[in-house]
């Protein structure tokens, strides 16, 4: 493709995907974290799977003001920029204090809106760019015991949808993901962290707990994989046509449509 892309929170799960599907397109990647140990040994592991795509990180923390300015300032041009750093956890309403809340919001969506704010005006000025949110189902059909992420998620498809409006015109497109129940790297931990509260292996409650969602057409996890493919779509010229959109890689979980 000939082009740049920054993923925000890809050192593991659906960014590395991401990041990794990209560079197999010949995209020169910037992957980042909150960890700059972390961002060196996921730099090091895509250069050795990606072979002769360049390959380069910066850490920073985006619930820290000073760290975030440094990852602003640290990136230069991108054409295809991927909001996918999030937080997520399940936990009572009751229990979700003000500091919960504050931190879900700069972390999921705050940093979209500085990422958005600093690279999508370069995108309009060269005439051509791509920016993808990473939502979830949860932002449409929000968990009772996950209300302060779920808000963060559908904050995440207004402000992909509003930003699409200032487009118009032009080759550049802002699309959202909705993506189903994914069997990331923290989903893993929590699942193992479940299965071992309760006795039982790691596959036995990853199965239950995917079964156990009614909704979903293809009773399993989704693969971090499968959401990178629709995102190499969507920061293809492949995807001039679609813009503005929320497009659903969730398994069918959702019965209601966008």
């Amino acid at each position: 493709m000939g082009k740049s892309a920054f993923i925000s929170g890809s050192t593991q799960g659906i960014g590395y995907a991401i990041a990794r599907a990209l560079a197999a397109e010949g995209v020169s990647v910037v992957l980042h974290g909150r960890r700059s140990e972390r961002v060196e040994e996921a730099v090091a592991r895509l250069r050795a799977e990606e072979r002769g795509v360049e390959v380069s990180g910066v850490a920073g923390d985006f619930a820290d003001d000073t760290q975030v300015r440094e990852v602003l300032d640290a990136l230069g041009a991108v054409d295809i920029l991927v909001n996918n750093v999030g937080l997520f956890e399940v936990k009572p309403f009751a229990a979700v204090t003000d500091e919960d809340w504050q931190l879900f919001y700069d972390v999921n969506v705050m940093s979209a809106v500085r990422l958005s704010r600093q690279l999508l005006p370069g995108m309009l000025a060269r005439g051509w760019g791509r920016v993808v949110f990473i939502s979830s189902e949860s932002g449409v059909n929000v968990p009772a015991d996950m209300i302060h992420y779920g808000v963060t998620k559908a904050a995440l498809l207004a402000l992909s949808n509003g930003l699409a409006k200032l487009t118009r015109g032009s080759e550049v497109t802002v699309n959202a993901i909705v993506g189903g129940p994914t069997y990331s790297d923290g989903v893993a931990t929590a699942v193992r962290s479940i299965a071992e509260a309760q006795g039982l292996p790691e596959a036995d409650m990853k199965a239950v707990i995917a079964h156990g969602n009614a909704t979903s057409l293809v009773q399993r996890f989704l693969h971090p994989a499968e959401l990178a493919s629709l995102t190499t779509y969507l920061a293809s010229p492949l995807s001039a046509a679609t813009n503005g959109s929320a497009l659903r890689a969730d398994g069918g979980t959702l019965v209601q449509v966008l």
